[in-house]
């Protein structure tokens, strides 16, 4: 197991497309004068400050396949990769950008999305170190409590139940794991296994990630939309990281981007 307080040297790959349904050109919105994709490595380069004193070495590059996008990074000196654009999924341009740079198999890579202007660079840094220390794992990512009974029920707050050791067993928009018995024993009483959110924040292994678009998708992700289940369907494992606290909202609508920039105002 690696030492705890150094982390080998990990790239963040921030995707970014600006194809989106409920926000056009959302990569581009303006936070507080400056793009939403500049905001995110931006907040992804306060990471120097923590890894600085354990040594390691952090490069964010974002990945896109739109020109706008890369000019904006350019013009505010964010390092961006150009990809395809008939990608599928965000992990298969991840992948794509594995390879254009040329990272080693047991390169560990974090990706943070492009519309997470408030992602906690601790966290980052969390999940990165988990899959260093979890040699079993090829993928790491984070959760945290959830307190709120209609968030527990809500189908678009992703769920994942973890093993002894904290790594996942299942992903799910269903409330799960279910307390059979609750009612009888009070629902004012503490769970006996805590309600996880899933924090959509992921490590990979530079190797897996780039082998992940050939692997066959599994009737589970489509059932559920949820890509990280193709990994558990084949076998593979995810390390959980739980934390405490939830992290920033990230931006997926209109009201969504005016609540970030009321924050960063």
């Amino acid at each position: 197991m690696s030492n705890p307080h150094t982390l080998p040297a990990f790239t963040v790959l921030i995707p970014a497309r600006l194809a989106s349904t409920r926000l056009p050109t959302k990569p581009l919105a303006d936070i507080a004068g400056l793009p939403m994709v500049v905001r995110v490595a931006q907040r992804v380069g306060a990471l120097g400050a923590l890894t600085g004193n354990s040594g390691a070495q952090m490069n964010a590059v974002v990945a896109t396949d739109s020109t706008e996008v890369a000019l904006a990074c350019k013009t505010h000196g964010v390092p961006c990769l150009m990809t395809r654009p008939d990608h599928p999924s965000g992990s298969d341009r991840l992948a794509e950008a594995c390879h254009l740079l040329n990272l080693p198999d047991d390169h560990v890579v974090v990706n943070v999305q492009g519309d997470e202007p408030l992602m906690d660079p601790a966290l980052v840094q969390a999940v990165a170190a988990l899959l260093v220390q979890r040699p079993e794992a090829v993928m790491s990512t984070a959760a945290h409590p959830i307190h709120e009974e209609a968030d527990f029920e809500n189908p678009n707050v992703v769920k994942v139940v973890t093993d002894s050791r904290g790594l996942a067993l299942y992903f799910s928009r269903a409330p799960i794991p279910n307390w059979r018995n609750a009612k009888a024993q009070g629902l004012g009483n503490p769970r006996p296994y805590p309600a996880l959110r899933h924090i959509g924040l992921y490590a990979y292994r530079a190797g897996f990630l780039k082998q992940f678009p050939q692997l066959e998708p599994s009737p589970i992700e489509q059932m559920e939309s949820l890509e990280q289940l193709r990994a558990l369907w084949h076998g593979y494992k995810i390390a959980v990281h739980t934390t405490l606290q939830a992290p920033g909202p990230g931006v997926d609508t209109p009201e969504d981007l005016e609540r970030v920039r009321a924050l960063f105002s």
